[in-house]
């Protein structure tokens, strides 16, 4: 596996930080199942994500189910009330 150019890595964290968090690690999961071996540790270094973070995305993936695109958390119950 050979690493990205410096360009290609540049955009590459650009568009990681403007993504919600499921569609970070699901693009996180997808860059590292392309590079083969040893892409999910240096896709995981350059994004500043953990592995298991990728893995979970190449699960949500490889699921048969529908990718969920609602909000990511849930909103906290207001706690003055």
């Amino acid at each position: 596996m050979s690493p990205y150019p410096a360009a290609v890595e540049r955009m590459m964290k650009r568009l990681y930080r403007s993504l919600r968090e499921n569609d970070r690690r699901r693009y996180a999961a997808i860059e590292a199942t392309e590079l083969g071996h040893g892409g999910t540790k240096y896709i995981a270094t350059l994004l500043g994500c953990d592995p298991k973070t990728i893995r979970q995305g190449s699960g949500e993936l490889e699921a048969e189910d529908e990718l969920d695109t609602q909000r990511v958390r849930k909103k906290r119950a207001n706690a003055s009330g």
